[in-house]
């Protein structure tokens, strides 16, 4: 694996795991919903998070690039709540900033080892 490749999956790793940290954080102690109560919420939107748990960690290119599109839902639900939450601003604008580290590092890690696993060509 290329320094370059290994650089995308560190970030991927970053923005993946610091938003699920984040929202671990900002549901149960932050800012704890008032409406519904906080387990359904983790269910929610902690929930999807843990689905590409296992081939993130173990660095499968396939789930990089479908688990990016996942934090295209992350990175909505952030702008929608640092304009409608100004008291949560600060939180979402994390949640953004995560998200995009997230779709960044695992499309390029997608693309990267994609490469490399790919058979090469032989000139004839």
């Amino acid at each position: 694996m290329t320094g370059a490749c290994r650089l995308a999956r560190s970030v991927a790793l970053l923005g993946y795991l610091g938003l699920f940290a984040l929202l671990m954080a900002w549901i149960t102690w932050l800012a704890p919903p008032q409406v519904l109560p906080v387990a359904l919420v983790l269910v929610l939107m902690v929930g999807p998070l843990l689905l590409p748990l296992r081939g993130m960690l173990r660095g499968h290119p396939y789930t990089h690039a479908w688990a990016s599109f996942l934090s295209l839902i992350y990175f909505t639900h952030g702008t929608v709540e640092a304009y409608a939450a100004p008291d949560e601003r600060v939180w979402a604008l994390l949640e953004v900033i995560l998200s995009v580290l997230f779709f960044s590092g695992a499309m390029f890690y997608a693309r990267c080892a994609g490469r490399a696993q790919r058979p090469r060509k032989r000139d004839a």
